[in-house]
């Protein structure tokens, strides 16, 4: 007689639970469970609540009224001390702590605390902590980047350590927030074979996404998180022909192909880079390059994960110099000091998200611009306070003016983060994966502020991983191989 199965306990319950933050409710009345080896899809608008699920499910945030029970280990327990190091979770924010410290973190120190659930690894592993390393830098293929400053990767890259970091402890559940957002397609593609093949051993993944198309293929169930309450929905596509689903972009080195587009007649140059290479902590990271943005040029800049194109978005904008040797000239500035960059520069990049002020409310982060600062914002002018007050109608974050930013989603602080870079109007607007952790509706209403801008005398360069990021109007096309470009490549109608 064959013996009955019993029953596989949730590795978490969450029964009748609400939670604050910053004095408002931000989850109410939740019950859901976690089995071991579900996959969860979360979806929703920003702001809706899909961080805060997942700091929730980690024991990052407690429930103020219902409970929360855990099943770890064969032990049922209400603490979170232990989910926080078997729910390991990939997010902005834990990306922005490591970017914000002091000291130097190479990536094997990153991994190895990772082993026990901390941020810092202060000890000398043993044989086990060096066999489950090299067991899951294999799986990662990370080998040829243990000894980096962790700070000195590329978005792409510190995704990537991060998720490896993650699978250090045999983690019971995998948490991502966003995880797709600031990687290459190849990229995209390798990691998902390894998150599927983690998925394979009965590992819980729960992904947090504002783009399922490119989540792996796993049987997904989806949750719709939104005005504080979470509901079980269908999945977006048949989980059946989820293996079929095409990659979103195809090899870099396969986009369209054609003679650069000539400059528009008497166009003079904005910047010019001559034999420019730049060095990040001893490592090369750009060049050698030469490259001249005209008068009329709006540019897209491709290239892998690590091929230094935020190095050079940041140069232009002037927070990294060339080396000695290379020259580096904005015709369009009468003095180049930070602060006349500064005021005629907009940048939006993952960076400059990580360096905001938490403290600050929506309104004087987008004041900012005005003083080309990042820590003072001045008493505007009325012409000043009418288009800090047009364009965050037009990016629908009204509500968020009077809201401190460590009160905001990740997209919401994204979507005041444009503002800032496009309320005075400036010369040069610089586009770094802009569109990274942005639902729908706020990725068409960046594309609709665009075209007056670029009208109006703004010139765009567009860094992006997906053709659908481009915003029309874009001229040119460099692309980034190693810190070098490829040349002959242009925009073409079809990207």
């Amino acid at each position: 007689m064959p013996v009955p199965l019993l029953p596989v306990p949730p590795l978490v319950t969450l029964q009748d639970v609400s939670v604050t933050q910053g004095g408002q409710v931000v989850l109410s009345d939740l019950n859901f469970r976690l089995l071991p080896g579900e996959a969860w899809l979360l979806t929703g608008p920003n702001g809706g609540g899909k961080s805060s699920f997942l700091g929730l499910l980690r024991g990052d945030l407690s429930p103020m009224s219902g409970t929360r029970r855990y099943t770890l280990e064969g032990q049922e327990r209400a603490s979170a001390v232990r989910a926080r190091r078997l729910f390991p979770l990939v997010s902005p924010m834990q990306e922005a702590w490591f970017l914000t410290r002091d000291w130097v973190q190479n990536v094997q120190d990153v991994l190895l605390a990772g082993l026990e659930g901390e941020m810092l690894n202060v000890g000398e592993p043993d044989a086990a902590a060096l066999k489950r390393l090299t067991e899951v830098v294999a799986l990662t293929a990370l080998e040829g980047l243990l000894e980096r400053d962790f700070r000195t990767l590329s978005h792409g890259q510190r995704r990537r350590v991060l998720l490896a970091r993650s699978l250090m402890p045999g983690p019971a559940a995998l948490l991502l927030d966003e995880f797709t957002d600031g990687l290459s397609v190849s990229a995209r593609a390798e990691l998902k074979v390894v998150l599927e093949a983690v998925a394979a051993q009965g590992v819980a993944v729960v992904l947090a996404t504002h783009r399922p198309d490119e989540a792996p293929d796993l049987p997904w169930k989806r949750l719709e998180v939104g005005g504080g309450t979470v509901s079980e929905r269908p999945p977006s596509f048949p989980v059946a022909v989820q293996a079929a689903l095409p990659i979103t972009l195809a090899p870099q080195a396969a986009l369209p192909v054609a003679p650069v587009l000539p400059a528009p007649t008497g166009a003079g140059p904005l910047v010019t880079l001559e034999g420019v290479s730049v060095y990040r902590n001893g490592s090369h990271a750009l060049g050698p390059l030469d490259w001249v943005w005209r008068e009329g040029e709006h540019w897209l800049l491709t290239g892998e994960n690590g091929a230094g194109k935020s190095t050079l978005a940041r140069l232009v904008a002037g927070e990294f110099h060339p080396a000695l040797g290379g020259r580096l000239t904005r015709h369009f500035l009468k003095r180049d000091l930070l602060s006349e960059r500064r005021r005629h520069i907009g940048v939006v990049g993952a960076e400059l998200t990580i360096r905001q002020r938490r403290d600050w409310t929506g309104q004087q982060i987008i004041s900012s611009a005005f003083t080309g600062s990042e820590g003072f914002a001045a008493d505007l002018n009325s012409v000043q306070t009418a288009q800090v007050r047009a364009v965050a109608e037009h990016l629908g974050v009204s509500d968020l003016l009077a809201r401190p930013a460590d009160a905001l989603s990740q997209g919401q602080l994204g979507r005041l983060l444009l503002a800032r870079a496009v309320v005075h109007r400036p010369r040069l607007l610089i586009l770094d994966e802009a569109l990274n952790f942005l639902d729908t509706e706020a990725q068409r209403q960046v594309f609709a502020l665009l075209p007056p801008l670029m009208e109006a005398g703004t010139h765009l360069l567009v860094i992006a991983h997906r053709p659908q990021d481009a915003p029309p109007g874009l001229t040119h096309h460099l692309h980034l191989t190693g810190g070098r470009r490829q040349q002959g490549v242009a925009v073409t109608p079809e990207i």
